[in-house]
């Protein structure tokens, strides 16, 4: 008789099997974490610097506005002759369109809205990731206990894991369906 054999073994080794079942599902949920996670602060990087350039474009667009202001009122302010009228009305068409220009979507408005709504999806990406970021934590450290109540022979740990494994995978779930609807930070 070999020494896993006769002294009660079958039911310990059966448990085992459940506890590495269990290992083997909580890696899953941590790899789809971990991919959700980079993905969700990628997304956020790239979104930051997207709201960053149009919030330049933005300014750029208010010092070419103020400077074709300022230029108007300069000629307004002495006589003008009729080439001066048309220069200060180009001037100040310009710096209308400045301030407005849906055909090209570069408007000061419309380019305010746009860095804003980058914001957005800038904020619900990062609030996603931190979801992503709780959900690792809690399967990593479900593994360890999973993998501590073989060794110590500890059932109550592999629960403990299995428990903390839900609470990844509702984390997962957060994080992608409603990522600002729990804030913990």
């Amino acid at each position: 008789m070999s020494a896993g054999h006769g002294h009660g073994h079958g039911d310990h080794h059966g448990g085992n099997k459940g506890v590495a079942l269990l290992i083997a599902l909580l890696a899953l949920v941590l790899a789809f974490s971990e991919t959700l996670g980079k993905g969700a602060q990628t997304s956020a990087l790239a979104l930051n610097i997207e709201a960053s350039n149009l919030w330049a474009f933005f300014q750029a667009k208010t010092i070419r506005q103020t400077v074709l202001r300022t230029a108007a009122e300069e000629v307004e302010s002495g006589s003008m002759n009729e080439a001066a009228k048309k220069q200060v009305g180009k001037w100040k068409d310009t710096a209308q369109r400045y301030q407005s220009e849906p055909e090209t979507n570069e408007g000061r408005d419309q380019l305010a809205a746009r860095a804003k709504a980058a914001e957005k999806k800038r904020d619900n990406s990062m609030a996603a990731y931190h979801h992503y970021e709780v959900a690792s934590a809690a399967v990593q450290i479900a593994i360890v206990l999973a993998s501590a109540s073989i060794i110590a022979e500890i059932v109550a740990l592999a629960w403990i894991g299995a428990g903390l494994g839900v609470l990844g995978v509702v984390f997962c779930a957060i994080g992608f369906f409603a990522p600002n609807s729990v804030h913990l930070f």
